[in-house]
């Protein structure tokens, strides 16, 4: 049981040593307020997504820019929507369209962190939508895409509510 708990240790040390450096910063860099208690990755005006569209991903399959003009608050963040008819989608359905653990980085969930989510990086999978820090992480987390999503699962209830400064 030892070595088993020793071996995971050194095994999520190492991946985070190789994902800080993949992504080009300190780990306590990437979240955008890293006080910030709030289980949606916002920015300082309380925009979710980086003002991106969260609908765009499931009606054009692309990242698509929201208008301040259609915005639409659901759990404490303001969504940005490139049209009144994907605003109107996401006030019928809004979880349906929010992304997967508030936006923070999937890959970085299942390591219990709270990375900022970079609205490129992106995937939906099984009808949600998944962020990830950056591209490169993107394709780790790809490697296993259930088993990630099952580990992020069990992590974001300890983590949700948590400051990243303190993960």
């Amino acid at each position: 049981m030892f070595h088993s708990t020793l071996r995971r240790t050194i095994l999520a040390s190492t991946f985070l040593a190789a994902f800080a450096v993949a992504v080009g910063t300190p780990l306590t860099a990437q979240a955008q307020d890293q006080n910030s208690t709030a289980a949606v990755n916002l920015d300082t005006q309380g925009v979710a997504l980086h003002g991106y569209d969260p609908v765009a991903y499931f009606t054009v399959k692309a990242p698509t820019l929201g208008k301040a003009a259609y915005t639409h608050t659901f759990e404490g963040a303001t969504y940005r929507f490139a049209s009144k008819d994907n605003l109107d989608k996401f006030k019928a359905h809004p979880a349906q369209y929010a992304p997967q653990f508030g936006g923070f980085c999937a890959m970085g969930v299942v390591l219990e962190k709270k990375l900022d989510g970079d609205p490129q990086a992106w995937r939906v999978v099984d009808g949600k939508l998944y962020l990830n820090v950056n591209k490169d992480i993107q394709k780790k987390w790809l490697e296993d895409v259930p088993g990630h999503i099952v580990k992020a699962g069990q992590a974001w209830p300890s983590i949700k509510n948590k400051a990243p400064k303190d993960l």
